[in-house]
């Protein structure tokens, strides 16, 4: 998503507005809900409208999440997928060269044939859930320790999901939800030979910069259509979303189906004390690092800015929204709200003879999160789990594909020869194709830009630790981190997906043989990587735990009728289309094509509000009074990128691309005082595929499917 970044004074205000009325929230379209526990007693109270199980089971499996990080759905027989162009600008980016940059100029092909295939793209489709919480607690045994009782657990999961896998031979990936108070095992169906279809502009879709970026109105294209495939043939596909031509109107009831990365709602005070002490802050540092980077060496040349483009905007917009985030935490008004409801919670806790001992879980957690943070340098600088949202290129310390594809190999490889259940969750058998996806990947691979990276974070490993630190001067082996990097990315054979795959199909002795540097350099760091993941897993199993105490007494207390906390897996919101006030003005809940161009002509089409040539070109063609973006209630966050927004009929309507600055908080706490989701309308969209790009026959592909 992208959040904008405001002055902490005006967030702040912004943010207080936006809270008030909180109390009324019980009455309020909040909740990510699982598609097999869905909200129908609320539906039903508020709006009379109660979804059957076939509606909700189309729309689950209509509905698909991008290995990319974000969210899109079907919208054809024939494999059509639209997402946002934000969301697939990772493969746009993928597929570009200094002579065709998709990602800044669009694509559209008008045949099949001219369709281009993804490098590393994956589709899941959620095709069914089983919860499997009693099997995996019943891993873990009275007087485990966190280790055992961790390793219990993965062995647990690791065996439902082989049994899952080999049975079904779809991906099997058990979730931990209520931040261990359940466990579901997801069946994804997966697609891993995706092309692209069609892209508008980068202006278009990103249209008004980050000026615009603060506010609604919006006057986005944030759009990109992919076709999947199976088999070298368009895949066919039963559940695809009926496309609405009209879009929504003010005041109507929608539903929206994606996959939100992660929220913070459930997190004991605590926990989100640390994470906005502690690791927001480091997250902050990090990207803006990142951002200043980038931004230097793309306005070397135009060649460099278009290497750069996509990564540079990820951490420009994960700079804002994590920015946003602490300012939300930050201000008194929120964590005051924060802290009444835990102790709402805790205070029925402390009532119930029957749960007072779970007063206790909290200190527990409150003693592993200081743990995590102790041991959190290593982790960081040497691990650095992939975030969900976040564009993964290995380890803060070592930020490069090429280090990425190192580490990948040797993780492989060493796991590969043990059991199963004893490996990393990520390279168990049920994982295997993604992995493979992922380590073949057909990227370019830019020597001046891996070297550029390298070193960069190279010398932030050094900062962080110092130059005399033992670990830090054996990476660095007696070179400065430029030349460092320099010997590493030169030496390296990894660009070559041939010789990866190579290496992958041989043992640890082979690997050991081949005498590539950067493979030396991820095998140098492997141990105490390890162990700084072992500690934090030890951390993490002692939290499940005792959230898990916490998750039994919220039910028993307040029913079983609660949502879980995001996890980048499908869930429904729902709520209506409507504007909002704010400073005395409304805000109506639509924007049109005239007020496209009246944005435009307000700053003489001076960047970033200038308009491509066939735009300016095809006005005459428009209907301006065309909707083209507009705002709902419904609840989402960041993953819900490229999320369909559908009405009753099960239509599809829009596409979620945004939240307003209001929308910042919902990271921790839930409001609809003023907090939107934005999203493009289903006729915006229809319109300029006829009259802007000529892509008629996408259009009837897509308004023609029945």
């Amino acid at each position: 998503m992208l959040i904008a970044f405001l002055s902490p004074r005006k967030l702040s205000a912004i943010i207080i507005t936006s809270l008030i009325g909180f109390g009324t929230a019980a009455i309020a379209d909040e909740g990510m809900w699982l598609f097999n526990s869905p909200p129908l007693k609320q539906l039903k109270e508020k709006y009379d409208f109660e979804p059957t199980p076939q509606w909700l089971e189309h729309l689950q499996k209509a509905s698909a999440r991008f290995n990319s990080g974000g969210s899109g759905s079907f919208v054809s027989a024939t494999g059509l997928c639209i997402t946002n162009h934000h969301v697939g600008a990772d493969a746009l980016q993928k597929a570009s060269s200094e002579q065709h940059n998709y990602l800044k100029n669009g694509f559209y092909a008008k045949t099949n044939a001219e369709e281009i295939k993804c490098g590393d793209l994956e589709l899941n489709v959620l095709i069914s859930t089983e919860d499997v919480t009693a099997r995996v607690n019943g891993a873990v045994k009275p007087g485990m320790n966190a280790d055992q009782a961790s390793a219990a657990r993965g062995n647990a999961i690791a065996a439902i999901e082989k049994e899952s896998k080999e049975k079904t031979g779809l991906r099997s990936d058990v979730i931990t939800l209520y931040q261990g108070g359940a466990y579901h095992l997801y069946r994804y169906k997966r697609y891993d030979d995706v092309r692209i279809v069609f892209a508008p502009e980068q202006q278009m879709a990103f249209y008004g910069g980050d000026p615009d970026n603060f506010e609604y109105p919006r006057f986005d294209l944030d759009i990109c259509i992919f076709r999947a495939y199976e088999n070298g043939q368009p895949a066919k596909i039963d559940n695809f979303l009926k496309w609405n031509s009209r879009g929504p109107s003010d005041g109507e009831l929608t539903f929206v189906s994606g996959s939100p990365g992660k929220t913070d709602r459930q997190l004991s005070l605590d926990e989100l004390a640390d994470v906005r002490d502690r690791f927001l802050p480091y997250l902050l540092r990090m990207f803006n690092r990142r951002e200043v980077l980038g931004m230097a060496y793309s306005e070397r040349s135009f060649e460099n800015a278009r290497k750069a483009r996509e990564d540079l905007f990820g951490d420009q917009n994960n700079r804002k929204r994590y920015d946003g985030y602490l300012a939300a935490l930050l201000d008194p008004e929120v964590w005051s709200l924060l802290q009444a409801r835990e102790q709402k919670l805790r205070d029925a806790i402390a009532r119930d003879p029957k749960l007072r001992s779970t007063g206790a879980a909290y200190d527990r957690i409150k003693k592993a999160q200081a743990e995590i943070a102790r041991n959190a340098p290593l982790y960081n600088y040497l691990e650095q789990e992939r975030p969900i949202t976040v564009g993964y290129r290995g380890p803060r310390a070592f930020y490069g594909n090429l280090f990425k594809y190192a580490r990948l190999l040797t993780r492989a490889i060493d796991e590969r020869a043990k059991p199963n259940g004893a490996r990393i969750p990520e390279f168990r058998d049920s994982g295997r194709e993604s992995l493979e996806l992922e380590l073949f990947s057909t990227e370019p691979v830019y020597d001046d830009y891996e070297v550029l990276r390298l070193t960069d974070s190279l010398t932030d490993f050094a900062s962080q630790f110092g130059a005399t630190d033992p670990l830090v001067q054996k990476v660095l082996a007696g070179k400065s981190p430029h030349a460092r990097a320099v010997e590493l990315v030169s030496g390296t054979k990894l660009k070559d997906v041939a010789v990866r795959k190579d290496l992958y199909a041989k043992d640890a002795a082979a690997l050991q043989a081949a005498h590539d540097p950067m493979i030396d350099l991820a095998r140098l760091v492997d141990g105490p990587a390890r162990e700084a993941r072992k500690i934090y897993d030890a951390q993490e199993e002692t939290k499940k735990q005792a959230y898990s105490e916490i998750a039994k007494a919220r039910f028993a207390i307040e029913g079983t009728s609660s949502y879980p906390d995001a996890t980048f897996t499908l869930r429904l919101s729902y709520g209506t289309v409507r504007g909002y006030e704010q400073d005395g003005k409304q805000i109506p809940a639509f924007t049109d094509f005239a007020g496209l161009y009246q944005r435009s002509a307000e700053h003489d089409n001076k960047p970033p509000f200038d308009l491509p040539q066939r735009w300016v070109d095809k006005k005459a063609n428009l209907n301006l009074s065309t909707k083209f973006n507009f705002v709902s209630d419904a609840d989402i966050i960041g993953g819900n990128s490229g999320s369909p927004v559908v009405n009753k009929a099960g239509e599809f309507v829009g596409i979620i691309f945004d939240g307003n600055i209001q929308s910042l908080v919902l990271d921790c706490i839930f409001t609809n005082k003023q907090a939107r989701a934005v999203s493009v309308d289903s006729a915006a969209i229809t319109e300029a595929l006829r009259k802007v790009y000529d892509a008629n026959a996408l259009a009837d592909e897509l308004t023609s499917a029945k």
